[in-house]
């Protein structure tokens, strides 16, 4: 499993915890529903700051590795 999708996973059960659809976290976190889809797949090139923001609506923080 790669990070991308482990992050992305970890966003997508958040969002269903707080019982959203992909288009409500879209509008909430400023960003587009295809943003998230490739979010929650591991796929695409979003920044880091945007799955941050994305990451933030649901909850989540973003760890340093290393």
């Amino acid at each position: 499993m790669t990070v991308a999708l482990s992050i992305g996973d970890a966003i997508r059960a958040a969002r269903r915890r707080h019982r959203l659809t992909q288009e409500q976290l879209a509008e909430l976190a400023g960003t587009s529903t295809r943003t998230v889809r490739e979010i929650e797949h591991g796929s695409g090139s979003t920044s880091i700051a945007t799955v941050a923001a994305v990451a933030d609506v649901v909850g989540l923080t973003l760890g340093v590795v290393g």
